[in-house]
């Protein structure tokens, strides 16, 4: 039968877009469905909505609804303290690392304290579901990938049925555990925004951080399908490569340079896998079934859909920029967080207001809708179609 596995991306509140995606699938889908997904692989925002779903104890749709639901309810005193008086201390810490190697010494360097976001999942999911849903057959794998600083290995640990092996390949490993919380928070520590995470003898950051190839613990955890929600435009047809450069009138802003470097870890990654899995696709389709049989190539193509946002999320962002907190709103005009400057890719990275994540919410629902005739097929089993 069939595997089909989720693969959620990261992008701190950009990942409201995929909850609106799962919104969608849970009205096309049939309403008895226990779980379209038997494999779900999650890096950092996007690994806290994988473990939700994983953890639910529900149906698909009852596991969406209540994923909508504390995205909906979500504001950014949930997610890290902003005060005027945090910001200092942060910057504070900063400043004190100077004098010790760059080296926080009570606690891992960041600028903002997450303690808010580690409280609000403590009470949402129940960590030990996971196992009751893999016990069901329910659920066949759950993995979030986290970043291991002393190592440089990009690490994915998972949990699931108990013939699943670790593994090993250049800067990635596979690591059976039973997932908890810190290595939920551990998955979406931004760099030097959010604190490291300790897992037994080693700190681990963000999981897009060097993540080679995203789509790869899925296939490792028995996948044959791929269902992968992207957090970014520019796989829309509107975001050509022969699109206009428009001029500019200063050099980078320190937002745009930021944004850059968070784009490069949460988005280039994944879409340079899957343009790798699609080449790689063209090429076995060519090749006769028989003759690559014949040939034992250990390879076949990988059916997938592929879902992104239809409009540009910097856009977005720049709009909502104003919903945030003042002293959020300082620091991001400080270092030209802005539309005008090109820098607000690195807002949306920390824009967990509400407008801004409805608005996401609801593009993501109806990017999916209107492909709602090839969503059926793909889960149907018919002919390979993509959004």
């Amino acid at each position: 039968m069939s595997r089909t596995a989720l693969i959620l991306s990261g992008g701190g509140a950009r990942a409201a877009y995929q909850v609106g995606v799962l919104q969608a699938l849970a009205e096309i889908l049939p309403a008895d469905t226990v779980n379209p997904f038997p494999v779900i692989c999650g890096t950092s925002a996007g690994a806290i909505n994988a473990i939700a779903l994983a953890a639910h104890p529900g149906n698909f749709r009852e596991s969406v609804t209540e994923l909508a639901e504390i995205w909906q309810g979500l504001s950014i005193g949930d997610v890290y303290r902003h005060g005027w008086s945090d910001f200092g201390k942060g910057f504070g810490r900063i400043f004190l690392s100077l004098f010790n190697e760059g080296v926080g010494r009570q606690r891992p360097l960041s600028l903002l304290d997450n303690a808010p976001l580690w409280d609000l999942l403590a009470k949402k999911i129940d960590f030990a579901n996971i196992a009751r849903n893999i016990e069901a057959s329910k659920l066949h794998a759950v993995s979030i990938t986290a970043m291991g600083y002393s190592s440089g290995r990009s690490v994915s640990f998972f949990q699931g049925q108990e013939e699943l092996a670790g593994w090993k390949r250049f800067r990635r490993a596979g690591v059976p555990t039973d997932i908890r919380l810190e290595h939920l928070l551990a998955s979406s520590a931004i760099p030097t925004i959010f604190p490291t995470v300790r897992i037994a003898q080693e700190y681990y950051g963000d999981g897009a951080l060097r993540q080679l190839a995203p789509i790869s613990p899925a296939l490792h955890l028995g996948a044959d399908s791929l269902f992968v929600i992207g957090v970014s435009g520019n796989r829309s047809p509107s975001r050509g490569l022969n699109k206009a450069v428009m001029p500019v009138r200063h050099s980078p802003s320190m937002a745009q340079i930021v944004g850059h470097l968070l784009n490069s870890a949460f988005v280039d990654a994944l879409e340079n896998d899957i343009e790798h899995m699609e080449r790689l696709n063209h090429l076995l389709e060519l090749i006769p079934p028989e003759v690559r049989a014949e040939q034992n190539l250990g390879l076949k193509p990988v059916r997938n859909m592929i879902v992104s946002p239809s409009k540009g999320v910097d856009a977005i962002a720049g709009r909502k920029v104003r919903y945030l907190p003042r002293s959020v709103r300082f620091f991001l005009r400080a270092i030209g967080a802005t539309t005008k400057s090109g820098g607000a890719t690195a807002a949306s990275y920390l824009l967990f207001a509400n407008p801004f994540i409805s608005e996401l919410m609801e593009l993501g629902y109806q990017d999916t809708m209107w492909e709602s005739a090839s969503v059926e097929a793909f889960f149907t089993g018919q002919k390979n179609p993509q959004l």
